[in-house]
């Protein structure tokens, strides 16, 4: 999904030459494959939007109450560890070796969900006579230097990628997402988004149930591909990048925003996320604040794009 928008806007430009690679050009767990292919074509940026993201699978479901699967989430998890957290360390160190830029993506999934809440400047904690509170409103979520401290299998493959290349290389652009979402993929197995999901849900049905919970921020697969070439080219410094759409939000509220986009009138039902029950843990809080780039439009603008593209 975000590989696609990465070749297409950076085509547009003359001044680049794009070599897109999917799976059957690379293998980015097989780290001789990698060094050899990349050495002999020597760009001067790779950027790497592959990942595993199947969340459950990779998480053993019994932890969660779930019946067993038999081991095969074991599998899975490693299959998860070699595309998120080595493959990353492979190509950082030929990005190394040619001298090359690497950009590579993570995920909110790296946090636990429960950020700090922050106070304004100059609070004391007495509350008997502080007015400091009064139109006072927190971001609340994770900025670029907060620790990580993954709930999930997945998140714990995502952040063993970023300590890879934090390790392996200094030029590096890591940039962080969350819900991607976007034209679907044309490769084999691709998952549609959240929102075209629930916009087929909404036709077929007169009601839908959708979680009121897990706050965080939307990413528009083209405005990221956009972000990732303005970073570049504006040669900000090497290091973590928070890259999501404004406005942070639940599924339940992202929903009653889609369907009053395109006028559906299904009845959308705010449940929590035991309704669900999922084998990974899901932050309950995990949206991104970015402190170091210009922020990107709302979801909510590049939601009714998308619709426009899509459909």
């Amino acid at each position: 999904m975000l590989g696609q928008e990465l070749a297409n806007i950076f085509e547009k430009d003359r001044d680049y030459k794009v070599i897109a690679w999917d799976k059957k050009e690379i293998d980015i767990i097989k780290q001789k494959e990698v060094n050899f292919k990349i050495v002999k074509l020597k760009p001067d940026i790779i950027i790497n939007a592959a990942a595993y993201n199947a969340v459950d699978k990779c998480e053993d479901p019994v932890k969660s109450g779930l019946p067993p699967d038999h081991g095969a989430w074991k599998k899975e998890f490693e299959l998860a560890k070699k595309i998120n957290g080595l493959a990353p360390g492979y190509l950082a160190k030929t990005a190394k070796k040619i001298g090359a830029i690497l950009v590579h993506y993570s995920t909110d999934y790296v946090f636990n969900g429960l950020p700090a809440i922050p106070e304004p400047a100059g609070c004391a904690h007495s509350c008997g006579s502080c007015g400091l509170h009064e139109n006072f409103q927190p971001q609340i979520g994770f900025n670029e230097s907060a620790i990580p401290d993954p709930i999930s299998n997945y998140g714990k493959s995502k952040l063993l990628g970023e300590k890879e290349l934090e390790k392996n290389i200094k030029k590096y652009y890591l940039i962080r997402l969350s819900k991607l979402f976007g034209k679907t993929a044309q490769s084999e197995g691709a998952k549609k988004s959240f929102f075209d999901v629930m916009l087929e849900l909404g036709k077929k049905n007169k009601e839908v149930k959708v979680v009121d919970e897990e706050t965080s921020c939307f990413t528009y697969a083209p405005d990221l591909a956009k972000k990732t070439k303005e970073i570049i080219e504006s040669k900000k410094p090497f290091g973590i990048y928070h890259a999501t759409n404004s406005e942070s939000c639940t599924w339940y509220e992202a929903v009653l925003e889609l369907y009053r986009q395109t006028k559906i009138r299904t009845k959308v039902i705010p449940v929590t996320a035991a309704e669900f029950p999922r084998p990974a843990r899901r932050p309950f809080i995990s949206t991104l604040i970015n402190t170091k780039i210009n922020p990107l439009r709302s979801y909510k603008n590049a939601l009714a794009e998308h619709l426009t593209k899509q459909f």
